[in-house]
């Protein structure tokens, strides 16, 4: 894309106050990034005074770099006077995330998994009453690894996965016997939870620690953790990251306990956001 203006304010003038929660100076192409990225968290539009504030910078610098996000087609202003991201920031993002399929984005997550654990890891999405594999690693050469397969499904009620997506969407006890419908649930191993009221538990405690896990219920010798991941909507996931293991090599405790670590390999992905 071509400028035919430079960045107003692009240069430290030392006009502006601290902001953010670190307390740094905004400056140069910081502080109009600022802008864009504050910009994004107001899908209706927002006001100078508003955004002002919420920068925490004066007026005249946040107008500048408004002045700069707009020439490049990154903001624009409505008839009331509000700002917004512009059309060249949607073209860009969404030409971007069309180019990116799913299983490339969360791919060097499963990596870092696989390596770190030494066990398989999946992206999984629910498919209606099944979960499917769109994405798996396994482990380093030599170790022992697991049948599973990209494209390969499983029941959602007996997987960490499945239970972790279903658990957003069946919140009463009506809705899981609503899902369950007519067909009884399969049941995989004696650890398979296959009532109503059975899943209906399972999926209320999967909400209240935020991951799903699967204690030999798919595959007996094979225990599961799940973590939600959000690719194609800020705030429902899109499917999941699991590491799936062989119970005597790593316990589901050892997963459990290693929970914070593999949140902080699935960064920005693993967050909901606005």
């Amino acid at each position: 894309m071509k400028h035919t203006q430079p960045y107003e304010g692009s240069t430290d003038l030392g006009e502006d106050g601290p902001t953010g929660a670190g307390g740094s100076r905004l400056v140069g192409s910081d502080r109009v990034l600022a802008v864009l990225k504050e910009l994004a968290r107001y899908p209706g539009g927002v006001g100078l005074e508003e955004l002002t504030r919420a920068i925490g910078s004066p007026k005249p610098t946040v107008h500048r770099a408004l002045g700069a996000l707009r020439r490049a087609g990154l903001a624009d202003q409505d008839a009331r006077g509000r700002y917004g991201l512009g059309d060249e920031f949607l073209r860009m993002a969404f030409a971007h995330h069309e180019a990116r399929p799913e299983h490339l984005r969360v791919r060097p997550v499963l990596e870092a998994l696989a390596h770190r654990f030494g066990e398989t890891a999946h992206y999984t999405v629910l498919d209606g009453r099944e979960v499917v594999h769109r994405a798996e690693v396994d482990p380093p050469a030599g170790a022992v690894r697991l049948t599973s397969t990209i494209g390969g499904r499983n029941p959602a009620h007996s997987t960490a996965a499945g239970k972790l997506l279903l658990a957003g969407r069946l919140t009463t006890l009506e809705e899981v016997e609503a899902w369950i419908g007519g067909s009884p649930l399969e049941r995989r191993t004696p650890r398979t939870p296959c009532t109503a009221a059975g899943l209906h538990r399972e999926l209320a405690a999967t909400r209240a620690r935020g991951h799903g896990v699967d204690d030999q219920e798919t595959e007996t010798g094979v225990n599961c953790l799940a973590l939600p991941v959000f690719l194609t909507s800020p705030t429902t996931p899109s499917g999941a990251v699991s590491v799936s293991a062989l119970a005597y090599r790593t316990s589901l405790a050892t997963l459990v306990d290693a929970l914070d670590e593999i949140r902080g390999l699935l960064g920005r992905l693993g967050e909901p956001h606005r």
